[in-house]
């Protein structure tokens, strides 16, 4: 019932701005069982399912592409697909990168405890096409290649900044989960309404997200706890 209302709330706002922008038209909708989705710069969309199947879709919403080997890594945590040719999937249980191409076969494996990093936060690729990930155990930001060869690393974050990083995806996150309900949900859809349609009319500029604040609030007095 909460995801009805949800997709509900959802396409009444996208309904709402097309009223005043045609650019926005309604393609294709897609069911299933969706953990999460990401879309590369081609415009094409990677769904994560609950069985741990990635489904690749082109613009228009149709399959081209499946990754269902679903059983060897256990679920995945994080996914990058900023270069099309080279997707990412980062599985924290057994600390594994599946490195897969267009198609979504696998190019390659990288197992992480080889170079005895053990808790990965983040994960991204380079310009120059290696891979970067932040160490949580060793509060590093470190450079890898596909073979898993460590190229480079930063100092120990909490000697630069006396405290340990985290990724701001994640600790927005993290700001979520102690709030989630059904009415805080239904606050975020409304706020994510009011900026499609305030788009749409041609705004450009809007006030950051309450959980950036918290999260800015929370870092600063971490800040001053550790302060001698």
């Amino acid at each position: 019932m909460n995801r009805l209302l949800s997709l509900i709330l959802i396409w009444s706002c996208t309904i709402a701005a097309a009223q005043t922008d045609s650019s926005f038209q309604f393609v294709k909708t897609v069911k299933g069982d969706i953990v999460t989705f990401t879309v590369d710069n081609l415009d094409y969309i990677y769904l994560l399912g609950s069985t741990n199947q990635v489904k690749k879709l082109n613009p228009n919403g149709d399959s081209v592409a499946v990754f269902n080997n679903v059983r060897r890594y256990g679920q995945a945590s994080l996914i990058d697909v900023s270069n099309p040719l080279k997707v990412l999937l980062y599985y924290s249980d057994f600390a594994t990168i599946v490195v897969l191409d267009r198609m979504l076969n696998v190019r390659n494996t990288i197992d992480l405890r080889k170079q005895n990093i053990l808790q990965v936060r983040a994960i991204g690729q380079s310009y120059d096409n290696k891979i970067w990930l932040y160490d949580e155990l060793d509060n590093k930001l470190k450079k890898i290649d596909e073979d898993g060869k460590l190229l480079w690393e930063t100092p120990d974050f909490r000697q630069l900044f006396g405290e340990a990083l985290m990724p701001q995806k994640l600790a927005l996150d993290r700001v979520y989960m102690r709030h989630a309900s059904v009415l805080y949900d239904l606050r975020v859809i409304a706020r994510t309404c009011f900026v499609i349609v305030a788009r749409a009319l041609g705004s450009t500029r809007f006030p950051e997200p309450p959980e950036l604040r918290e999260l800015e609030h929370r870092t600063d007095s971490l800040r001053r706890s550790i302060q001698p």
